[in-house]
């Protein structure tokens, strides 16, 4: 498979940009879906930058370096000093690193991946059968 660059940017940025409105617009969004939307757009995000990178990278190991790399931030939250506060108490740095460890990210992270996964498999199949 090689995917489009062109696609997995455009992609990325409507993912960015969801992720933005999702917090800057919860207090309309249902409180079920509230805690988890912005980590879950935050993992697809991560996907479709591996995606893009990595262009001929199977689906399946795009996905578990995306996961992986999400892990990874998560758990780094449970490390604390002064330097890497400092950075977290920053908008870019809040967003990108996060400000402490949450089960229920593990689990949002989890599923937007697998759903950005999902979504490539079901397209990539779409345009196997039109290709016969």
């Amino acid at each position: 498979m090689k995917r489009n660059r062109w696609i997995y940017a455009a992609v990325t940025m409507m993912i960015i940009a969801m992720g933005l409105g999702s917090r800057a617009f919860s207090s309309v969004l249902p409180d079920a879906v509230n805690p988890y939307l912005g980590d879950s757009l935050w993992a697809a995000m991560i996907y479709m930058g591996c995606g893009f990178l990595f262009r001929k990278m199977k689906t399946m190991m795009t996905g578990m370096i995306s996961l992986s790399f999400c892990f990874f931030i998560e758990i780094s939250q449970l490390y604390h000093s002064d330097w890497i506060d400092r950075i977290r108490d920053t908008s870019l740095g809040g967003l990108v690193l996060g400000y402490g460890f949450l089960w229920s990210d593990i689990e949002a992270y989890t599923i937007g991946i697998a759903l950005c996964a999902a979504i490539e498999l079901l397209v990539l199949g779409i345009k196997e059968r039109h290709k016969m």
